[in-house]
């Protein structure tokens, strides 16, 4: 690791290492950025535009997602209202194919270019396989989009299964910091994430890894974080912000601060210079409007347009309206291939 630069010089830095040459910012760099004083966020953030314009460019990629099944799930993962652990009012579901094609039908008509199948599971069995087999050729039948798919822990033969249908990006997020994980899900380990985006990388799918902020980690916790996904290379980064959820064991927690909020966008951006930085669930709550603005004029080149899979998101036409305001171009789907 490279010497901690001081509090005032980091944005020097920033511009010179990550700016000028790409080279992201380590844990100790990165971490003097989410320790920057609320009064140099505008500056932070014009750092971190520029270097998301220079190494990523100004396109913007816009994804829908859908749950395929909801609720159920026998994992403790303390934020999510879909565990069947815990008493949230979210109940068992499962999507039928039409309501999927029609699903991918409206996410493209916003100019998304990704539309990901999510799975409130382990890990798929059988039979939710053959369903997104099911849903994927359906939706190619009648969509032009990429497909991704969320569905949890996967082994060698499901993540081949996935390949063959053609699954163009895989999402499985490592959530938080490997040190704060056992306070955050105690029935799987950080270590068994990793092991299936091993075998989504190696396999040749796109790899997606984000996580959540605010659920009681540290700053120094989510230096940690953003150096962990650095290391692993992720084609794409959702960020997300705790929204609370009732019944879950981390319901009661406060909501991030919108400046701690954006400053976690900007050190992102810098750790990782030439990734897809998605703006994710959580951002209505703890960023509102300006706070959305500030962080797509601070590193973001990615959103998830319409509602998330517990919780409802800003309408499409606000975000693409505000896209178009930023001149903004949305990413062509001709690019993604």
């Amino acid at each position: 690791m490279t010497q901690a630069p001081a509090r005032t010089d980091i944005l020097d830095t920033a511009r010179d290492q990550v700016l000028g040459r790409g080279i992201g910012f380590d844990r100790d760099q990165t971490l003097a950025v989410l320790q920057l004083p609320d009064e140099h966020i505008d500056d932070l953030l014009a750092v971190a535009h520029e270097v998301r314009m220079a190494w990523c460019g100004p396109e913007v990629e816009v994804e829908g997602i859908i749950s395929l099944k909801t609720g159920g799930c026998p994992e403790d993962c303390h934020f999510c209202s879909q565990s069947g652990l815990f008493a949230s009012p979210v109940r068992a579901a499962r999507l039928d194919i039409p309501s999927l094609v029609e699903a991918a039908k409206q996410t493209a008509k916003t100019g998304a270019t990704e539309f990901c199948i999510v799975a409130a599971v382990r890990g798929p069995d059988d039979r939710l396989l053959a369903q997104v087999a099911a849903g994927i050729e359906a939706i190619r039948n009648e969509v032009d989009i990429q497909i991704a798919c969320s569905l949890g822990m996967l082994t060698q033969e499901q993540v081949d299964r996935l390949v063959a249908m053609g699954v163009h990006r895989y999402n499985h997020n490592l959530e938080t910091a490997r040190s704060h994980f056992p306070k955050v899900v105690t029935t799987h380990t950080w270590e068994e994430r990793f092991e299936t985006l091993r075998m989504v990388r190696e396999a040749g799918m796109e790899v997606c890894c984000g996580g959540i902020l605010g659920m009681g980690e540290s700053v120094e916790q989510r230096a940690e974080f953003a150096a962990e996904l650095a290391a692993l290379e992720p084609d794409e980064v959702p960020l997300n912000f705790l929204n609370p959820r009732p019944g879950t064991p981390f319901g009661d927690l406060e909501v991030l601060p919108a400046t701690e909020a954006l400053k976690a966008v900007a050190a992102f951006r810098l750790a990782l210079p030439r990734t897809i930085l998605r703006f994710a669930g959580g951002r209505e709550i703890t960023l509102g409007d300006l706070g959305a603005r500030k962080g797509i004029l601070g590193g973001i080149n990615a959103v998830i347009v319409g509602n998330y899979l517990t919780t409802l998101g800003r309408p499409a036409e606000t975000d693409l309206d505000l896209l178009g305001e930023l001149k903004m171009p949305l990413k062509a789907l001709g690019e993604t291939i």
